[in-house]
């Protein structure tokens, strides 16, 4: 079951980013070409395939419409009740404030403004534009398309009507009255009641608009199938740029069409496949670890998937889209978790697939392929925040460097080159600056330990170990000193010092709960004295259950509780289990009460800790710290444990241990050496000598 489970997540996980990454690049077939107006043509010659009709370019276009926009005759109709109806309501409005003499002139008045037609504001302003303010309006009386052009100068607006009819009520009544002015109830009810009787006709409009703008899209000629589009080195004007717009919509459309097609998309998808092959192949032969692990595979193969579909995405956003995508962060982000070498290939297998959306292919691959390996040395061990803003800098360099390079190399000449696309990089290397936060995600979304997270684990002001220090002091001394051996060995048999610096530290945290049953954190008293063996050996194996507890609590990465539980394996507390058997009186004991839950060590790094520990606390029981006595320590200690059996679950080999015993004792001796005897005088004194001291005595006695 587990098989078949590991089958489906990593195969499954191959075919799924293969059929995306497809369908991505389908949908962006018509990225082939990156070009932009007013700047010159970097591929080679540009020919048509099939018929193409010559477009206006979008300037002309716009400029032939703002034309026609602008000395067209607008389309009109005049609705016959407004004014009646603008009356009525006017009268109606006026009755109780109003005689109705006044009334009446004022209807007369509004009557009259609408005969001459009242229009509203922006369509008065338009008319009033041209040299002779005109509109039109349909005639149904005898054809139903005749449309007749009427002299609109004498139609008011909506402020010029009120106007008017002020100005003859002014003239009516000033003989009668000094201030013969409408009241302000009758000025407002007028000014209510005057709408529009004359409106456009949206319908007529827009019809008749976009007659005229015909002739905006219509085609102005054809280039032929096999006439050129465009050479390398033409400035891309209007025109041009219009062309190639219009040749690659078109080529978008008819490439569905194309049996051609089908056999280039066949092409794309089985050279995805290579790819993700070759990744597999790789991993299979020469990290069979990782291949083995469907977690890991199923991240580096996501991994390479984000950054190929966040790179098409951008592609389709920007005309340097490509450039834009930190792709550096690739083999950074795997080398924190695996090693640089598979980072390296994995960072190779995702600048191939996206190459495929590239206008530039081999451009765009010397360069992300060389940033990303210089990216990757920089960088070899990630420990700290800091270092990505030094990779970030030395990205940046290399990318200009690198491009200018192959463009050179690629045209001649840096006449492609701006300073638009140094900008792009410095984003670029921005963002690739970040890639701490997807470092983060990974940790939290795959359950990795990265060396960063290893690094501040280490910290003795981390809580866990500050309160190990305050109430176990003892054990810290103890987890300090087979931290520092286990490092050394580490380093000397090529396995993860960090980790196994990281876990020695926690090996022993369980034992913060009981300090006092533990012989380093004793002073005097021993607590095992009223105690039988099953006991003791119960609390002693304890220390493992509640260590582990207490690493969940805090949230510690399984990568350091397998130091918790490995570090003893199934080991048994040999003291108590030897104590029992003498204290027997049939000589029959059951071993399961004194062995350590386990499981054995299963990497080089948790072997080294139960070593490293086993030897440390029987180093401090030899009376005699010579070499010999060390050697033959270290031998007994790590031999006994090959003998039970405790390394059977390890990928350590003899050669590894041969080498751990002879740091081991390097280190102890190193840590035990024996001090310089310093020799008493035992010569007689010399007169002058002693009479020389007594003087002194006598004088600090003074």
């Amino acid at each position: 079951m587990n098989f078949s489970r590991n089958f489906i997540i990593k195969y499954g996980a191959a075919l799924a980013a293969s059929v995306v990454i497809l369908l991505l690049m389908m949908r962006s077939d018509h990225q082939n070409f990156s070009f932009e107006l007013n700047q010159p043509w970097r591929y080679p010659l540009l020919t048509a395939e099939f018929d193409i009709p010559i477009m206006r370019d979008s300037v002309s276009a716009r400029q032939m419409r703002d034309s026609i926009d602008a000395a067209f005759i607008p389309f009109v109709v005049r609705d016959a009740g407004v004014s009646g109806r603008s009356i009525d309501r006017f009268a109606k409005i006026c009755s109780n404030y109003a005689d109705n003499k006044e009334v009446a002139f004022l209807s007369a008045k509004l009557a009259e403004v609408y005969k001459r037609g009242v229009i509203d504001t922006e369509l008065y302003d338009k008319i009033h534009s041209f040299s002779s303010p005109q509109l039109r309006i349909s005639d149904s009386s005898d054809d139903a398309n005749a449309v007749n052009v009427i002299d609109a100068s004498g139609m008011l607006s909506l402020s010029h009507a009120y106007k008017m009819i002020d100005s003859a009520y002014v003239a009516a009544h000033a003989p009668l009255h000094e201030d013969a002015r409408l009241s302000p109830d009758v000025a407002k009810a007028l000014s209510a009641s005057l709408v529009p009787n004359i409106v456009i006709d949206s319908v007529a409009d827009s019809r008749f608009r976009d007659q005229e703008y015909l002739n905006v899209n219509s085609a102005l000629g054809v280039i032929k199938k096999g006439q050129r589009i465009v050479d390398r080195g033409d400035i891309i004007n209007a025109q041009i740029f219009t062309n190639l717009n219009n040749y690659l919509e078109a080529l978008e459309k008819t490439q569905s069409e194309q049996i051609s097609h089908r056999f280039f998309i066949s092409a794309q998808a089985l050279y995805i496949l290579m790819m993700f092959a070759l990744l597999y192949l790789f991993l299979a032969f020469f990290r069979k670890e990782i291949f083995a692990d469907a977690k890991k595979m199923l991240f580096i193969v996501s991994l390479i998937t984000f950054f190929v579909v966040v790179a098409i995405g951008a592609a389709d956003v920007f005309s340097l889209g490509l450039y834009l995508v930190p792709f550096a962060g690739v083999p950074i982000i795997i080398s924190v978790f695996m090693d640089s070498r598979t980072a390296i290939f994995a960072h190779t297998i995702c600048v191939f697939l996206t190459a495929l959306a590239a206008p530039f292919q081999f451009q765009f691959a010397v360069v992300q392929f060389a940033v990303g390996v210089c990216a990757t040395f920089s960088i070899y061990h990630l420990t700290r925040r800091s270092q990505l803003l030094n990779t970030a800098v030395i990205s940046f360099v290399l990318y200009v460097v690198c491009y200018v390079t192959v463009q050179t190399l690629y045209e001649g000449s840096l006449a492609g080159m701006t300073w638009r696309i140094v900008g792009v990089f410095a984003i670029n290397s921005i963002l690739l600056s970040f890639a701490y936060l997807l470092i983060l995600v990974v940790e939290r979304l795959f359950g990795f330990t990265s060396m960063v997270t290893l690094v501040e684990l280490s910290d003795i002001n981390n809580p866990l170990l500050r309160n190990l220090a305050e109430v176990s002091p003892g054990t810290f001394q103890h987890s300090m000193q087979v931290s520092t051996l286990a490092a050394e060995a580490a380093r000397a048999i090529g396995a993860n010092t960090t980790l196994t610096r990281t876990g020695a530290l926690y090996h022993d945290i369980g034992k913060s709960e009981s300090p006092i049953f533990f012989t380093e954190n004793q002073h005097g008293v021993n607590p095992h004295a009223g105690l039988d063996p099953a006991t003791s050996a119960r609390k002693i194996i304890s220390h493992v259950t509640d260590g582990l507890a207490i690493a969940s609590r805090a949230k510690i990465p399984q990568v350091i509780k397998n130091f918790i539980t490995e570090h003893h394996g199934k080991g048994v507390t040999k003291y108590f289990y030897n104590t029992a058997i003498n204290e027997s009186p049939d000589g029959v004991v059951n071993r399961k009460d004194y062995e350590y839950p386990g499981p054995n060590p299963r990497s080089k790094e948790t072997t080294i800790v139960m070593m490293a520990d086993a030897v440390e606390a029987a180093s401090r029981s030899l009376k005699d710290y010579s070499q010999a006595s060390i050697d033959a320590l270290v031998d007994k200690i790590i031999d006994s444990q090959m003998a039970d059996g405790l390394y059977s679950d390890s990928p350590i080999n003899f050669r590894d241990v041969n080498t751990i015993k002879e740091t081991f004792k390097k280190r102890l001796a190193t840590i035990y050496h024996s001090r310089i005897e310093y020799p008493e005088i035992s010569r007689p004194k010399e007169p002058a000598e002693a009479a020389g001291n007594k003087t002194d005595a006598d004088s600090v006695m003074k």
